[in-house]
């Protein structure tokens, strides 16, 4: 039973959660363990997590939609291709211990941040493409299961792949990683949903004060740009790093 105090509390959470998750992702290392803190069982938490985190998602995919960072049409068979990957991992977390990702992901978000920070590609500026969308697809598509699976830093994976590989400027590319969040969202939450590991009332409690950080994220993104972007990813990144390997070893 959730106390009622504590639906405005981790409304107010996620108005933090939904700002930070807008420009760099990682509000679920904020937002997870307040729901765990609250009582919730690690499923119910990831289920209700997946509902708010949706609504303000949706927020800032249409914000960054309207500034024109991206289009919907283009890139209908990469939706597609990371839906289908999170549906699977959502599908698989339901049957096995996600705990050996925690040794791998910390690495992972490790390199995400040293890129940030020394890569000269980490700006406002398209550059040339060093793989086709083509080729790209099968790394959405794994990244979609990881967010289905596991989920931490999956807006950080997207968006530095995106620069990275995709040659695409980062706030350009933080537009699309709200695109593709949000269907990775979706798929997950379908599959807890169908499973009733969902507090509903909660969670769209919840997504209230998500749209409105949401919205307030993007906003200060697509007016400050990569120069917002990057120092937030580099910390959402080095956080997350941190998070994981003491949640480990503790």
């Amino acid at each position: 039973m959730i106390e009622p105090w504590l639906f405005a509390a981790l409304t107010g959470v996620a108005v933090v959660t939904g700002f930070i998750d807008s420009i760099a992702g990682g509000g679920g290392l904020i937002m997870m363990p307040t729901l765990l803190f609250a009582g919730l069982p690690p499923h119910i938490a990831l289920g209700t997590n997946k509902l708010q985190s949706i609504c303000g998602t949706t927020m800032a995919a249409w914000r960054y939609r309207k500034a024109g960072l991206f289009r919907v049409g283009p890139n209908r068979v990469l939706v597609g291709v990371v839906f289908a990957g999170a549906l699977a991992g959502a599908l698989t977390i339901q049957r096995i211990d996600g705990r050996s990702l925690a040794l791998l992901v910390p690495v992972l978000l490790l390199a995400v941040a040293l890129y940030t920070v020394f890569s000269p590609r980490m700006d406002d500026h398209d550059s040339e493409p060093r793989i086709d969308e083509r080729r790209y697809l099968p790394l959405a598509g794994g990244i979609g299961f990881y967010d289905g699976f596991f989920g931490p830093g999956t807006g950080s994976f997207f968006a530095v792949s995106l620069v990275g590989l995709r040659g695409m400027g980062l706030t350009r590319a933080t537009g699309l990683t709200k695109l593709l969040n949000l269907t990775s969202n979706l798929a997950s939450l379908i599959v807890f949903a169908l499973g009733g590991q969902v507090l509903w009332l909660l969670g769209l409690c919840m997504a209230l004060g998500a749209i409105a950080g949401a919205w307030l994220g993007a906003h200060s993104a697509t007016r400050f740009g990569a120069r917002l972007i990057r120092p937030l990813l580099v910390t959402a990144s080095l956080a997350l790093t941190g998070k994981l390997i003491w949640g480990w070893f503790a």
